[in-house]
């Protein structure tokens, strides 16, 4: 990759390995509707101003209500479920856990007509991303922390379905405007529980900060670098930054936090990581091709 392909994905394996460090400050001063209100508002203000000087917002009337759909597995259901489950789990483990993306994402590419050949070290690495995702959920579970579990994997899931929505239904539509839609459909969406729930003194500047960087630096900033190293090194390299974000997550949340680096944290980050970037090899030898064709809709864009 040139320089600036390697600045850029520098940049976007921190910022988006961040989130759950900040979504853990900002649960300590506001409800989950404020938080997501909060983050996907300031998102929108900063990115549909683009998105309408650009005049791109009417490609995507014709399609709507895959629009909307993409948003709500993407945005409006995971980052409650997110923001809700780190009031009971560490930083760390929810980091982990949402590294199971890309191995659910092959099953239900499978499940849902995928080409994908199902090899024999693809098989491996599938079922050790699922010894790892035990490895944590048993650990949480003996702690009656069974639900919180169960909702960070909800997120894995919906993070996992909005590539194949958009592979599927909205690959020709460009990125900006589909983003900047989805935030300011989630604004809306969340805005009348986020008055009703709105805090009754000023939260501390902790929360007030994490609230900003979520909006600002992990939302709005960060979609419009990782445009730019898709059009740098292409989708299908820019999306390996999944794998680093969640090393990035654990040092933060031990570093920062002070949360714990045990054996069990250990290994389940070596059994997903590696049952990831294992499950998720090529399965076939194919003609090489124009990475923005093969994988436009395939990469992974949040947290």
């Amino acid at each position: 990759m040139s320089r600036r392909g390697w600045v850029l994905f520098a940049l976007m394996s921190v910022i988006w390995g961040v989130p759950y460090l900040l979504i853990k400050v900002a649960d300590g001063g506001v409800s989950v509707p404020v938080l997501v209100f909060a983050r996907v508002t300031g998102g929108a203000v900063l990115l549909l101003p683009l998105a309408l000087r650009r005049g791109q917002m009417a490609a995507l009337r014709p399609r709507w209500r895959w629009v909307l759909l993409f948003a709500c597995v993407e945005m409006i259901l995971p980052w409650a479920f997110l923001s809700d489950a780190e009031r009971h789990l560490s930083s760390s483990m929810t980091g982990l856990l949402i590294a199971s993306v890309p191995i659910i994402g092959l099953v239900l590419a499978r499940l849902t007509g995928g080409r994908e050949r199902m090899t024999a070290v693809r098989w491996a690495g599938l079922l050790m991303g699922l010894a790892g995702v035990a490895v944590l959920a048993g650990r949480s579970a003996l702690g009656g922390g069974a639900w919180p579990v169960t909702e960070v994997m909800l997120v894995a899931l919906g993070y996992a379905t909005g590539p194949l929505i958009a592979n599927r239904k909205l690959s020709d539509l460009p990125a900006l405007p589909v983003t900047a839609a989805c935030l300011g459909f989630a604004a809306i969406v969340y805005a009348p529980a986020a008055a009703l729930t709105w805090p009754a003194a000023v939260p501390p500047a902790t929360v007030l900060a994490s609230l900003a960087g979520l909006a600002v630096i992990c939302t709005a900033i960060a979609f419009l670098l990782f445009f730019q190293l898709i059009a740098e090194v292409g989708p299908a390299r820019a999306t390996v930054i999944t794998y680093v974000n969640p090393a990035v997550a654990v040092a933060l949340g031990v570093a920062v936090l002070g949360e714990p680096l045990n054996a069990e944290i250990i290994s389940a980050f070596v059994l997903i990581l590696a049952g990831s970037v294992l499950a998720t090899r090529s399965g076939t030898s194919r003609p090489e091709s124009d990475p923005a064709e093969d994988s436009r809709g395939d990469v992974d864009v949040r947290v």
